[in-house]
């Protein structure tokens, strides 16, 4: 296998510094006016036409990849079940700088940032130069400078479609491409911010340059043009306008205060795409081909996973307002501590998904599945709404889940610091370390938690850190410490005063209702890579068979040339019939494999009982007096210390891990904690300190 995967790993690597290669020279005159007419008479042939050269350099290499992106992982993903083999970091290298709005930046992500700034100062730098030097393009008989001027705008526009061939690669959700650079869907959100900006930034110029040489040249009716042989403008025009839209609204202040303005206005991404490519074409289509592809099967892929309603078990409501909901599923079903599922309740919205924590451990708990949710926000205010009145059920559907492929908690020592509900992906984590101490010859490290909490009553949130059915013997290697620090409260409450305790609240089982299974996507990776493959064959031979029996011969026969737009709808249209039939058929063979499992896991969820404590962490620690039941729950308590009326000490605290050789720093919480904890760790003053953020704030 060791020998496979390093095979494996080779081939990707050498196919994608030939795909970048292809990136860096395909502005070149070198490639222009050398290699291309060498490459038309074997590529550009009746059966692919014009996109011929870019659809076999640009998108046949990256579908390779993808396709042998899944074995690897499949490969891969068997020796990181119990964390004994390779020890596979999920973090993108130190951190380097800390700085808004990029946020924490590390050495990798400034390297490869700085490359692709390189790259498109590069692009731009040589197309200037074919432009100024080796053939300007003035058709319109305007002075030099004009033409000049047009020509930059021309090329601006060029250079913004490099970040169109990457921009949906973060947003794969279930993409068989992040993980091998040992990222994550939510992890790289931030790059499609990135690209997002920069590329409306340079469509935006490409515009505005365009608009002022019509002005300056008497051709403003040019802007709603739409020539059937070449470029249509107002493809373009229409494109923009959509683009600024979705530009404006998902600037910080929409995504964080006005989220339902910013969720339905992105939706409009679909309509930018057919209008941005009706304006480009189908040649520069195929640059940014792979990407997009592989988007749209994990698109359509969440689609036919979401349709199903999922199995929602009980309800547990803290005294802090915040909730845990726990779903019913197959024991099949594996994911990765921090992992995040989607939630959509038709009740309450007909359209919005909602990504959530996870704080169950698949390995602990194999039949059911937890996600906390803190009550912010209208949406989260309705569903506690819901969930708080006399309601016996309830219509949920999920999709997920989705985290790191593999998380490494081997070190000497964890610090894990949370801000809030930024506490919940650590329940997951204290759990898979639960796991892993059965085996006794697995090394566990000393865990500090660091909590900072507003009042009181969210030291709830602690109630969830060990499963209701946890055993004594089960964390007896657990060497667990609690700071628990409250912000805005100066002393304990009276123990009068707590008289809100932890409910409970359970649910009649649907008839439509099954348990979360694996059906595609990182539990059936060997699958996903068949959609991919079948799919995209599909495509090359029906995009061969329409250009050489139909457009082709339009061309030879008429003497005139094919729609410049229709090429480009053909090839968008028969992309998506491809995608619809081959994930269709696998998803359908694989519901129908997983039928008779999930039917055994809805007659096993109906005896699935949960041991609820009468009590919160908030009353123990009010009243140590108390006989508490559960002996593991006391153990919570005795770890614990709370601090009130300040805040953690975070660089004092780190700095006493010094004494460890290896220390694991995570952090999930507001930006303001995770920013001085990335400070801190990248200061050089402690060396030990290996640092790594888990965000969920686009």
């Amino acid at each position: 296998m060791g020998d496979m995967r390093n095979l494996l790993k080779m081939s990707m690597v050498a196919v994608f510094v030939g795909w970048m290669f292809i990136w860096v020279m395909i502005s070149t005159n070198l490639f222009k006016n050398k290699w291309t007419p060498k490459m038309t008479k074997y590529f550009n042939t009746t059966y692919f036409g014009p996109q011929g050269i870019n659809l076999v350099l640009l998108t046949v290499p990256m579908m390779f990849i993808a396709v042998l992106s899944c074995l690897y992982l499949h490969i891969q993903k068997k020796p990181t079940q119990t964390q004994s083999k390779s020890k596979i970091k999920g973090r993108m290298g130190r951190v380097m700088m800390v700085m808004n709005p990029l946020g924490i930046v590390t050495v990798t992500e400034f390297t490869f940032s700085l490359l692709f700034v390189a790259l498109l100062t590069w692009a731009l730098g040589n197309y200037l130069y074919l432009s100024y030097h080796v053939s300007l393009h003035n058709h319109d008989n305007a002075k030099i400078w004009q033409a000049k001027f047009r020509a930059f705008g021309l090329r601006i526009g060029y250079v913004g479609h490099y970040c169109w061939a990457f921009l949906f690669f973060p947003v794969t959700r279930a993409s068989t491409i992040l993980p091998l650079v040992g990222l994550t869907s939510e992890s790289s959100i931030k790059y499609h911010i990135w690209l997002g900006h920069i590329s409306n930034f340079l469509f935006l110029a490409h515009t505005v340059i365009f608009l002022i040489y019509w002005a300056m040249t008497n051709q403003l009716m040019e802007t709603f043009a739409w020539n059937p042989t070449y470029v249509p403008n107002l493809a373009g025009t229409i494109a923009m306008v959509i683009g600024i839209v979705m530009w404006v609204t998902s600037f910080p202040y929409y995504r964080r205060k006005k989220f339902e303005i910013f969720f339905y206005t992105h939706h409009l991404y679909g309509l930018y795409i057919i209008f941005y490519m009706i304006h480009v074409g189908d040649s520069w289509f195929c640059m940014i081909l792979p990407n997009m592809f592989l988007f749209f099967i994990d698109r359509y892929l969440r689609f036919l996973q979401s349709t199903k309603r999922s199995r929602l078990v009980s309800a547990r409501i803290l005294p802090s307002d915040n909730l845990e909901l726990t779903f019913s599923k197959t024991p099949g079903l594996q994911y990765t501590p921090t992992s995040i599922l989607f939630l959509h309740v038709p009740s309450i919205s007909k359209l919005q998904w909602h990504p959530f924590t996870i704080t169950s451990n698949s390995n602990l708990e194999k039949d059911k599945l937890s996600v906390v949710i803190r009550r912010q926000g209208t949406w989260t205010q309705k569903l506690y709404t819901h969930l708080s009145s006399s309601i016996d059920s309830l219509e949920v559907s999920t999709e997920g889940p989705y985290g790191p492929n593999s998380l490494d908690l081997r070190h000497d020592s964890l610090i894990l610091v949370s801000g809030g509900s930024g506490v919940t992906p650590f329940i997951s984590v204290i759990r898979e370390l639960i796991f892993q101490a059965q085996n006794q010859s697995t090394k566990i490290p000393d865990v500090l938690l660091v909590c900072a909490f507003k009042y009181y009553h969210d030291l709830a949130f602690l109630d969830l850190i060990f499963p209701p059915d946890i055993s004594v013997s089960d964390i007896s290697r657990l060497n667990l410490r609690i700071e628990a620090y409250i912000t805005q409260e100066n002393k304990k409450p009276e123990a009068a005063d707590d008289t809100r305790l932890l409910q409970t609240k359970w649910f009649k089982p649907q008839p439509l209702d099954s348990p979360i299974s694996p059906v595609l996507g990182p539990n059936n990776i060997l699958w996903l890579g068949v959609v991919i493959l079948s799919s995209f064959v599909m495509f090359l031979l029906l995009i061969a068979i329409v250009t050489r029996y139909y457009i082709y011969p339009v061309d030879r026969n008429t003497g005139k040339i094919y729609n410049f737009s229709y090429r480009v709808l053909w090839d968008m249209f028969l992309g998506c019939v491809c995608i619809f039939i081959s994930s269709s058929a696998v998803f359908l063979w694989r519901k129908k494999v997983n039928k008779e499992g999930d039917k055994e896991s809805k007659k096993q969820v109906q005896s699935v009982d949960f041991q609820t404590p009468t009590s919160s962490p908030g009353s123990w620690f009010c009243s140590h007096e108390r006989e508490l039941e559960s002996v593991p729950y006391q153990s919570i308590v005795q770890a614990t210390s709370v601090h009130f009326g300040s805040k953690p000490n975070l660089k004092k605290i780190l700095f006493e891990a010094e004494g460890s050789e290896d220390v694991g720093v995570m952090v999930c919480g507001p930006r303001k904690m995770r920013h001085e904890v990335a400070r801190i760790c990248s200061s050089g003053l402690a060396k030990n300190l290996h640092f790594e953020a888990i965000s969920f704030n686009w």
